[in-house]
């Protein structure tokens, strides 16, 4: 089993990365662009996997290295703007456990049917 990857490693490896190997940052609102590119592809994925949309000849379909693509580009944004993802999601998911306490309880479109 791999070893598990916090989001603070992850930020640091990223970091690394970029020093050594992509030389240095791209610039935030270019960063920006990619990361909503790589969402695209990302969502092009899914329609063809859990949609209703059929894939093209031969093309496949790498759900999980989209995703990735997803994380790595977000988390470029993170480190160049200086937010600690650690902090800024356990923070995130405070707001949300305490707006959504009975939120989804409620909602009547997520409810389990009473047919089923």
């Amino acid at each position: 089993m791999a070893e598990e990857l916090t989001l603070r490693q992850a930020q640091q490896a990223v970091d690394s990365w970029i020093r050594t190997t992509g030389v240095r940052y791209f610039n935030e609102l270019t960063n920006m662009a990619l990361l909503t590119e790589e969402v695209g592809e990302l969502a092009r994925v899914m329609a063809r996997t859990y949609g209703e949309q059929s894939c093209k000849k031969g093309e496949r379909l790498h759900l999980a290295d989209e995703m990735a693509d997803v994380l790595f580009v977000l988390i470029c944004l993170a480190n160049q703007t200086g937010v600690d993802l650690t902090t800024a999601f356990r923070k995130n998911l405070r707001k949300k456990s305490r707006r959504d306490q009975n939120r989804h309880r409620k909602n009547i479109k997520i409810l389990p049917s009473k047919d089923t």
